[in-house]
């Protein structure tokens, strides 16, 4: 064949245009995408059991729509707000990498949006991929806007572990017969207890076990024998623990909060307020006449009411017709098998089921411990009493309102952003650079109280610069009777070095700390009467609040922030506000 010019000059063009589209694809799936979402934050008429209520919801559901997204994702969430409260939305677990004002938490972050105005969230994700959520962050309006947001690994990555035949967020929310904004409004008024909720709820269906619900009301899995699913476990209750379990089955831990971990298999999950947790359920290999309830019940320390119910769903076995499998019929007579649970207050499986968390520590996903520390604190966190104002009985101890502290500072939201401040160099009359690394008067945390229960309530911050390796010990105290605080950090992740009873030793418990494969969190509990240590490196310019999850906690003042400068480099700087940040109105 004879050589044609013109022939060879369209191969190369072609060559040309096919690599120019596939150099696209390639850094498409390098950098990610851009993905849209809008949050309509309106007011519904929701039914649970026996009572219908108006609820603030995320485009009228509770919950709010699934979030899916890729690591490397840029997320563009415009949030409306069509209700009376004041909203802000936190994306929790996010680390919000230089771009601090879109992490959400009220007059932390941001000013809350008031009714009419409008707000975009605009963020990257990276270097994250694994199960986290969203939810509202003032006030109790997490209790129904909430939902999941799952990120999926980069494009050709895999699992570091068998890949699903199908994956399952379930979120474990709560359901109140009345208005959850007027129990705390009434709890902080009265300075007493907040009354419980009335049913928890698991993929917003509480479960046949409630009065006025049926299976109709009950959340169903419906699984083929032989497969195995990848449950996507969220805790959004607003103040409990939680024991989740399944009816004769057991599940392989593989990831929590969006961290890969060894894998270890277990029948019975403890997950607290703000944490998530991936597992793999195997089915078994044949097609059970019966079906097995999955549970969520209470674990409780403390000496607080709570909601002592149970919440089901349905595990359902489908059943071979020819070649396929089909789901089993809707029937209102059906055998079903009950879980084993644990007493609400037994401690024993959180211990067990805590020690077995360690992070994968592979080469692909490291566990970067500082092994450095510049930095150590130690906090004292627990509740503690406010003088009853004048004219007022209280419902507190001693006619006392209840509070709570950490080293005694309980914390007071300002009226003004702590990042807006921070940043506009105006923090004088906002907040206070100098919050106390220990406690100012040492005592016997876990021991005899002191006579002096009442705390100080303030606006103070520790101030770090860019890089900081931080150690913070969190210690328990039995002021008012000992119990467990889920503490999470916002912006950074953190190493759970080392955790006991008692009195946390600083001269002996230190050697006992684990720094190969600590487990990677944002969320974890301090146990109640005894003591966590962690480890992280202040990387992410911002300003950061720290709280227990517990949102009664939060709401007494269990809570504090940290500011961390800028570094030197333009990728370690905080970015601009953007230009529609809410305007604090005070």
């Amino acid at each position: 064949m004879a050589f044609s010019p013109r022939a060879a000059c369209l191969r190369v063009l072609l060559l040309c245009a096919l690599w120019a589209i596939w150099s696209q694809v390639a850094i498409a799936q390098a950098t990610g995408r851009t993905r849209h979402y809008t949050f309509l934050i309106q007011l519904r008429n929701i039914t649970k059991g026996c009572n219908t209520r108006p609820t603030v919801t995320v485009n009228g559901q509770v919950p709010g729509p699934k979030i899916l997204t890729r690591e490397g994702d840029r997320l563009i969430i415009k949030v409306i707000n069509h209700v009376s409260n004041n909203i802000t939305i936190h994306w929790h677990g996010i680390r919000q990498l230089t771009t601090g004002w879109f992490d959400g938490p009220a007059y932390i972050t941001q000013c809350p949006m008031q009714k009419g105005q409008t707000f975009v969230y605009n963020f990257t994700i990276t270097g994250q991929r694994g199960t986290l959520f969203y939810h509202a962050h003032d006030s109790w309006l997490r209790s129904s806007v909430y939902g999941p947001l799952i990120i999926l690994p980069q494009h050709n990555a895999s699992y570091p572990f068998p890949k699903p035949h199908k994956e399952v967020p379930m979120i474990i929310g709560e359901w109140w017969n009345v208005d959850p904004e007027t129990v705390i409004a009434q709890a902080l008024q009265t300075g007493g207890g907040p009354n419980v909720s009335d049913a928890y709820t698991i993929n917003g269906l509480p479960g046949l076990l409630y009065n006025c619900s049926n299976r109709n009301n009950t959340y169903k899995l419906n699984v083929t024998p032989g497969r195995t699913y990848l449950l996507r476990l969220i805790n959004a209750v607003l103040d409990e623990d939680l024991f989740f379990t399944i009816a004769n089955h057991t599940v392989t831990v593989v990831e929590t909060d969006a961290v890969y971990v060894k894998p270890f298999q277990t029948d019975m999950l403890v997950i607290t307020p703000g944490q998530t947790m991936n597992v793999l359920l195997k089915t078994k290999p044949y097609s059970p006449s019966t079906t097995f309830l999955m549970a969520a019940r209470p674990h409780v320390t403390g000496p607080a009411t709570f909601d002592n119910s149970t919440t089901v769903g349905l595990l359902q076995y489908k059943t071979k017709k020819g070649r396929h499998y089909i789901s089993p019929p809707a029937s209102s007579n059906f055998s079903f098998i009950m879980p084993s649970l644990p007493a609400f207050n037994d401690t024993n499986p959180l211990t067990n089921f805590s020690m077995k968390l360690r992070s994968l520590a592979s080469e692909q996903f490291p566990a970067k411990v500082p092994l450095k520390v510049d930095m150590r604190f130690f906090f004292a966190v627990g509740l503690g009493t406010r003088p009853c104002t004048s004219n007022q009985t209280c419902q507190g101890p001693n006619v006392s309102m209840l509070s709570a502290s950490v080293n005694n500072i309980s914390f007071v939201l300002p009226t003004t952003a702590l990042l807006q401040a921070h940043y506009s160099g105006q923090s004088a009359g906002v907040y206070k650079p100098d919050f106390p690394s220990q406690p100012l008067i040492p005592f016997n945390y876990t021991g005899a109280p002191p006579n002096n229960t009442v705390v100080i309530k303030d606006t103070k911050v520790v101030v770090l610069k860019y890089n900081t390796s931080v150690e913070l010990v969190m210690q328990d105290t039995s002021i008012l009777g000992a119990e467990s605080h889920p503490f999470h950090l916002h912006g950074f992740n953190f190493f759970v070095v080392g955790q006991g009873v008692g009195n946390y030793d600083p001269i002996n418990d230190p050697a006992k700390f684990n720094l190969v494969d600590p487990v990677e969190r944002n969320t974890y509990s301090v146990p109640g009467g005894g003591w966590t240590a962690i480890r992280f490196l202040a990387d992410n310019p911002g300003a950061w609040l720290m709280h227990c999850h517990l949102e009664i906690h939060l709401s007494w003042g269990l809570g504090m922030a940290w500011v961390v400068l800028d570094g030197e480099l333009p990728g370690q700087k905080l970015q601009p506000p953007p230009s529609d940040l809410p305007k604090c109105w005070s």
